[in-house]
């Protein structure tokens, strides 16, 4: 791994000998890892490596130690300290290179960073998928939307990629940038929640969703669609997708983005709107990571409704055979098209693990409607429950219960970590599952998840069905290509305790888990969700899973134009 920071300096050469003075600060040992520049540290004897690399920091890879190393400031070739240096004042080489990093940059223009020799650098650059661990060359804390792009502006002068970071939840770590080097700037202090006379709130581009829901409702009893993890940002949420249990009712939380405050590659910020920066708008609504660092969105908001049924029947015996397993999810799936019985106000999703099985979900109606007509036609030939739950509560009672702890979400010092691998497939309405395929996956399940090595556990949520607002949009609304879908699946593999090593069978676990649906059923294409990023897939694999041809290609036209040196980079990014 490329330890302690890839990118802070980028080094020019004069054609000047280098003064005596600069020979003298040479023999200084790095305090911080940074090395040659304007400081002129040595990497040698240092103990974060002997070699310096081409872009000013210490290490012992090749990385640091190959190509671009720097000998005047350290060992090169090799970690291991020559028994002699050339560093002395005699033998001076022919040139030097001239002052100039980008922690200079950032410094004189006040932007608040954080180094790898900061004390609270590891906390902050800690991933929410610990299996992801990446090390920035800095993390950015801007507290205003100057910071923002002087940071932008800085990072571009010395070739380092950049990507917000909100939540920090991505699974691929693409927060962090993907990759060793990069440039987090971390949204943390951008908490304003704000609604205006219209009801739309300016959101900050660090709000995370539980304290969003909180905020909108206490201000003016607002809601939005949005996910059940609250301490998940609204960022990466919002940008590629953000599906809750009310999204067939009111769309996904991309589809109540009316504005966006934004900051550019070339460190201008500007407002885009359907009328405002269109191409912009539309890219960001699909895309944001991208194409800028969004510092406020616009959503349009609800009424928060009066009361919400949320739901839950566990089914037992669906793990003894496949045949029949596949029967009871044919029921399941002829039961969520019945525009008899379903509309946009049910929000359902089924959940197993190879121990249990369950559906639930939300109702917004009354309880008597949703006991007299939705319940027995979804049970009708199932096996009876295990158990069952029906409540009528408030909204914000509804969310937290989905939640599972509490709506509040700490702004600074979030704590809570996974360690797992996950793939996703998006069901097209034409395509949905077959008898064949369900076979194969139950099949699957009952062979080698039922008494897995590992946890794990699979989610399938109902995204289309009759009068869904998801599938109301057309392609061309945004850069959210799934408008056709049917259900939405996300298999997740973990090791139950994060601070034990990744086992080496859960990614060929959860990966079959996929294969065995789309071997099954070749004749479809299943496309993937976004916002379950799949780090395993090239960027190439990554561009045909998320966005249909048509819209990949508008996205690939709009990156040249705006961000043609591909400043906000992740390995998945458009234009890769």
């Amino acid at each position: 791994m490329l330890a302690r920071t890839l990118t802070l300096l980028a080094l020019a050469t004069a054609t000047l000998a280098i003064p005596l003075d600069q020979l003298e600060r040479r023999a200084t040992v790095t305090p911080d890892a940074s090395c040659g520049g304007a400081n002129g540290y040595t990497c040698l004897g240092s103990s974060f490596g002997n070699c310096c690399s081409t872009h000013g920091w210490c290490g012992s890879t090749a990385a640091y130690c190959g190509t671009g190393c720097q000998p005047a400031y350290g060992n090169c070739g090799s970690n291991t300290p020559p028994t002699t240096t050339s560093t002395s004042k005699t033998t001076p080489p022919t040139s030097t290179p001239t002052a100039g990093t980008l922690g200079e940059c950032l410094t004189q223009k006040n932007v608040p960073i954080r180094l790898v020799s900061s004390p609270d650098f590891s906390q902050l650059a800690q991933p929410y998928n610990l299996r992801l661990p990446y090390t920035p060359a800095v993390i950015v804390l801007p507290t205003t939307v100057q910071h923002v792009s002087d940071a932008v502006t800085c990072a571009a002068k010395y070739n380092v990629k950049v990507q917000p970071r909100g939540g920090g939840h991505s699974y691929a770590a693409f927060g962090l940038g993907g990759q060793n080097g990069a440039m987090v700037i971390d949204l943390q202090s951008f908490q304003q929640v704000s609604l205006d006379l219209n009801n739309i709130a300016k959101v900050g581009g660090g709000v995370r969703l539980g304290n969003l829901a909180q905020a909108i409702y206490d201000q003016k009893q607002r809601a939005l669609p949005h996910g059940t993890c609250p301490g998940v940002g609204i960022g990466g949420h919002a940008t590629h997708g953000g599906f809750g249990l009310s999204s067939r009712a009111w769309g996904l939380t991309l589809d109540t983005i009316v504005g966006l405050d934004v900051v550019l590659a070339n460190g201008s910020s500007v407002k885009a709107t359907s009328t405002a920066y269109p191409d912009i708008y539309y890219a960001l609504r699909g895309a944001a990571e991208s194409f800028g660092i969004v510092t406020s969105f616009y959503l349009q908001t609800q009424p928060a409704p009066s009361s919400v049924i949320n739901w839950s029947f566990s089914i037992p015996n669906m793990f003894s055979s496949a045949a029949t397993s596949a029967n009871n999810f044919l029921h399941i799936q002829k039961f969520a098209q019945n525009a008899s019985v379903v509309d946009r106000n049910l929000g359902m999703g089924m959940y197993m693990d190879g121990q249990g099985f369950s559906i639930s979900g939300t109702y917004f109606g009354s309880l008597t409607n949703f006991n007299n007509k939705i319940k027995p036609e979804l049970l009708r030939g199932l096996p009876t429950p295990a158990s069952q739950s029906a409540t009528s509560m408030t909204w914000l009672q509804s969310l937290t219960a989905l939640a599972g702890q509490a709506l509040t979400q700490p702004t600074t010092g979030y704590n809570q970590h996974d360690n797992f691998f996950a793939k996703s497939l998006v069901v097209p309405t034409s395509g949905q599952f077959t008898a064949t395929t369900l076979t194969s996956y139950f099949d699957y399940i009952i062979k080698n998840g039922v008494n897995s090595a590992n946890p794990w556990f699979s989610i399938i949520n109902l995204y289309g069905g009759p009068d869904s607002q998801i599938n109301t949009k057309s392609t061309s609304f945004s850069a959210y290509s799934h408008r056709t879908s049917l259900w939405v699946i996300q298999h997740y593999g973990f090791t139950g305790s994060t601070g034990t090593p990744f086992p080496a069978g859960i990614i060929p676990f959860i990966t079959g888990l996929s294969n065995s649906i789309t071997s099954a059923q070749p004749q479809t294409v299943f496309p993937g969700y976004p916002n379950y990023v799949d780090p395993s897939l090239t960027a190439a694999q990554a561009h045909a899973a998320y966005f249909d041809s048509a819209t990949y290609a508008k996205l690939a036209g709009i990156k040249q134009k705006v961000d043609p040196g591909k400043v906000f980079w992740n390995p998945q990014a458009i234009g890769n």
